[in-house]
């Protein structure tokens, strides 16, 4: 062995082998969850053996893409309906697992090239382009329904006197969903490599990443420490009040929608919303008291409290955890950075990611069934649901709680050993 050879770090390999085994890793994964939460749901019980297509559905829906619902109700009667809403649990494996797969050859090393870690991106960008435009094209079904099935007999001797057959279906924008799945890939990959202190970057990079990597790595530990306390609390509640199938449901398809939620709602944000007709909101029980019976609702601290005053437990669970992953950000910082500047870093950090927040947080459902221009025929024809924050005001508190809590966080990590300050003690 020569001696060039035991000069040079061990590089993991990372072809096309590596990149389609990340790819198919993330998708199966994603895959997997959604079939499991829609299996809780109920959804295995779909006619046509529409169940594949609907969990292709759901992952086009979890990197971003777009599902298209359509209707047909015969010549005398229209059906619409419309639905967006991500689900954040499948989003969040698939992300992991991406990740996880992205960094491995780039551990425990100082550099990596630009154009090595292009060429690595690039690979699994074209095979992951081949997985979303498949799933994109499968992802399409089309039920039968009959207007007797929803309960009403009234409704059932119209559709027979009419001869209506309403349908319903789903299909996806192809296009808008490879271009949105390629930007999800995209962030996946640039956050992953904020996120590892041990990935290598370009050199050019280096001095980036003592304030962005530990900040970013804090925002991470954050939502995954919401996600596993209400993976906790839904554990708990099944345990004790039952539905099982619909609390893993929850949990497997929806969880991060939820427990984000809370965490800006504890930080002091307001969603608007409103829910009307057969829509329900999962869980908890106390989201939909608020929604139900207002044209439009102010979901906040306030609102909450007036119907359960436990809600403001939210912010002693935000206090204590953004402290903790600011102190976290703290101590993987450098010792020479200052307790105003974690503050500063916190801020900015904590303000994005509750905008991303509201971003994917956001749902929009709506359906309806109308017959010879009469639009409300009662029973269960119509609903809607919808849910949005208010931007602003809910980037506004985070960048005031980030301020406080990376302060504070910068203040007590200041006594214990920081990241490289042994060794630079040591070379003085």
């Amino acid at each position: 062995m020569s001696a060039q050879t035991l000069s040079r770090p061990a590089v993991a390999a990372h072809g096309w082998v590596q990149a389609l085994v990340t790819v198919l890793a993330g998708m199966v994964a994603m895959g997997v969850v959604a079939a499991l939460g829609l299996w809780a749901a109920g959804a295995a019980d779909l006619p046509d053996n529409a169940f594949p297509r609907v969990v292709a559905a759901t992952v086009v829906t979890a990197v971003g893409g777009t599902v298209e619902l359509s209707g047909d109700a015969g010549g005398l009667a229209e059906s619409d309906a419309g639905l967006t809403v991500i689900p954040l649990s499948v989003t969040l494996v698939g992300a992991l697992v991406l990740a996880a797969g992205f960094l491995r050859p780039l551990r425990h090393r100082a550099v990596a090239g630009a154009g090595e870690l292009a060429g690595w991106a690039a690979r699994i960008a074209v095979l992951w382009l081949a997985a979303v435009l498949a799933l994109a094209l499968s992802a399409r079904q089309t039920f039968s329904l009959s207007l007797g099935d929803l309960g009403e007999d009234a409704l059932g001797e119209l559709g027979d006197l009419f001869g209506l057959s309403p349908e319903v279906g789903f299909t996806t924008d192809v296009a808008a969903t490879v271009f949105v799945g390629l930007l999800w890939l995209a962030g996946v990959l640039v956050l992953a490599l904020l996120v590892s202190r041990g990935a290598a970057l370009p050199g050019r990079l280096l001095r980036f990443q003592e304030s962005v990597r530990p900040a970013a790595y804090a925002m991470v530990a954050l939502l995954l420490a919401y996600v596993v306390l209400g993976a906790v609390i839904a554990l708990v509640v099944a345990a004790t009040r039952g539905h099982p199938a619909e609390t893993l449901a929850v949990v497997l398809l929806g969880l991060p929608n939820l427990v984000w939620l809370a965490l800006t709602i504890g930080l002091g944000a307001t969603w608007d919303g409103r829910v009307d007709g057969a829509f329900a909101l999962p869980m908890p029980q106390l989201l939909d008291q608020v929604l139900r019976g207002q044209d439009v609702a102010e979901l906040n601290l306030g609102t909450l409290a007036e119907h359960d005053g436990r809600v403001w437990w939210l912010v002693a669970v935000d206090a204590v955890l953004l402290l903790a992953a600011a102190f976290v950000m703290a101590r993987r910082s450098p010792a020479r950075i200052r307790a105003w500047q974690h503050g500063v870093h916190m801020a900015v950090a904590l303000a994005l990611t509750v905008l991303t927040i509201c971003l994917l947080a956001r749902t929009s459902a709506h359906y309806g069934l109308s017959v010879l221009g009469i639009g409300d025929l009662g029973g269960d024809l119509g609903g809607e649901l919808f849910l949005r924050p208010q931007v602003w005001t809910a980037v506004g508190f985070a960048l005031l709680w980030g301020l406080v809590t990376g302060f504070l966080g910068g203040l007590l990590a200041r006594p214990l050993r920081h990241r490289g300050e042994v060794t630079a003690r040591a070379e003085g």
